[in-house]
């Protein structure tokens, strides 16, 4: 039996039922794979549930604020995603007249969409035959064909996409894409796949070889930079606060944060006092100072480790324009944000 025909038998018995598996609507389609990225199914479901309810379609999401969009998908990370996404579901509503395109190559081109989101769009919207490599089928590949490129090199990608491509059912893509994707994140698991039960045992080489552990390979990455992050958290006698929308690039732009003192390494609070003399928001302002968490507060990104301090600033009126305490959970947050605002209990 083919590569194929197992995967798709093995699925016909295991395959579990999900809300995008029941459609074939791009839009829903590319909802869930945009929430599904770098995401468990789990954390993402109730979130592709809120966005299907209250953004039913391309038009809905291209006609809602940015703003939002991002309290909406606040708490799941790498908000950059929905930033993206809010972008091109204007851009089909604008300039496509709210049709998606139905190809892989029109797909690839729209904000936010990469080859994994464009093959499994085309692929189980519109039933071209094009494979799509996440990282299930890359670690289903890597392991049964043996194979010891590094998965996250540009000739890692050639090699698996033509793989991926090759052992496609040319007649069912969408349900052999699907069936790959959901083999390899249940059986082919990450850690510890209970190898004397799976359907390819008898030919796949790392099992024969010994080497399930060690495959796929990937390149480390660099390791994260350390910053260190002051947040100012202003309470007026009035119960007004000051957020602060970030507009510089990153993961956090449009995102809402109490201002901000980034410092070269954690700091006590005579040495923030020297600085505050100095800040925009506090040079003629008198206020009492005391630090919320005695220990900062480690927030691990992909590519840095945030170490943080909130600052109590206490004072009978704010230096600026501010919000009533009791509507901040209106806004849009880092999830970093939102852990303190609930422990804070404004």
């Amino acid at each position: 039996m083919s590569v194929t025909k197992i995967l798709t038998s093995w699925y016909s018995v295991n395959k579990r039922d999900f809300p995008w598996r029941e459609t074939t609507d791009p839009y829903k389609i590319w909802l869930s794979e945009i929430i599904l990225q770098q995401t468990q199914i789990k954390q993402g479901l109730p979130y592709y549930q809120l966005f299907v309810n209250k953004y039913p379609t391309v038009f809905q999401l291209s006609n809602a604020n940015e703003s939002d969009v991002l309290k909406l998908w606040q708490g799941l990370g790498y908000y950059s995603r929905a930033r993206n996404l809010h972008a091109t579901a204007k851009y089909i509503v604008n300039d496509l007249k709210g049709e998606f395109p139905t190809t892989y190559k029109e797909l690839i081109k729209l904000k936010g969409i990469g080859d994994y989101t464009a093959s499994a769009i085309a692929s189980i919207s519109f039933n071209e035959q094009t494979a799509v490599l996440d990282g299930n089928v890359y670690r289903f590949l890597s392991r049964y064909y043996g194979i010891d490129t590094p998965i996250n090199t540009t000739s890692g990608f050639k090699i698996f996409k033509t793989l991926a491509q090759d052992v496609l059912d040319k007649t069912h893509p969408a349900e052999h894409n699907q069936a790959i994707m959901d083999f390899g994140s249940r059986q082919c698991a990450p850690s510890n796949p209970d190898c004397s039960i799976c359907p390819f045992n008898k030919s796949c080489v790392a099992f024969r070889e010994n080497r399930v552990s060690e495959l796929p390979v990937k390149i480390k990455a660099n390791k994260p930079v350390k910053k260190y992050f002051n947040f100012l958290v202003f309470i007026s006698d009035s119960s007004e606060t000051i957020l602060e929308k970030r507009q510089e690039k990153g993961i956090w732009k449009n995102l809402y944060q109490f201002p901000l003192i980034e410092t070269e390494k954690t700091v006590s609070l005579d040495s923030l006092l020297l600085t505050l003399k100095k800040h925009h928001l506090t040079t003629h302002l008198d206020f009492d100072l005391s630090l919320f968490n005695d220990v900062d507060i480690v927030h691990k990104l992909s590519h840095q480790h945030l170490h943080t301090k909130f600052w109590i600033l206490t004072t009978k009126k704010l230096p600026i324009k501010g919000i009533p305490s009791n509507k901040i959970k209106d806004y849009a947050v880092p999830v970093l944000i939102e852990k303190f605002i609930d422990d804070f209990n404004f």
